[in-house]
C-alpha cells in the first residue's frame, strides 16, 4: 500500500531570504504532485537525503541540485539586480 501524501498549500510569492522559505515552496510543490520525498528524490535524480535538507534547511545542497529540484517541481525563483 503506498503512503497517502496531504497536499500542502504553496506559500505566497515572497522575498527568497533563507532557505527555509525555499524548503517551504519545494514541500509543497512536491505534495501537490501527490509523491512522496522519496519518489520525489528518484523523479528529480537526487538523493533523498538532498531533498530533505532542501525541504528542511538542514544542511548545504549543492546550487546545481537546487536548481534541478526546482525546475522538476515547477518552483521558479527570480533573480533581481539592485541598482546603485
Amino acid at each position: 500500500m503506498s503512503k497517502t501524501v496531504i497536499p500542502l498549500p504553496v506559500p505566497k510569492p515572497q522575498q527568497l531570504l533563507d532557505a527555509a522559505t525555499l524548503g517551504k515552496f519545494v514541500r509543497a510543490r512536491r505534495t501537490q504532485a501527490g509523491m512522496t520525498i522519496h519518489e520525489a528524490a528518484a523523479f528529480c535524480g537526487v538523493a533523498v537525503g538532498t531533498m530533505s535538507k532542501l525541504e528542511t534547511a538542514g544542511g548545504d545542497v549543492k546550487l546545481s541540485s537546487i536548481l534541478t529540484v526546482c525546475s522538476m517541481l515547477g518552483v521558479t525563483i527570480n533573480l533581481e539586480a539592485l541598482e546603485g
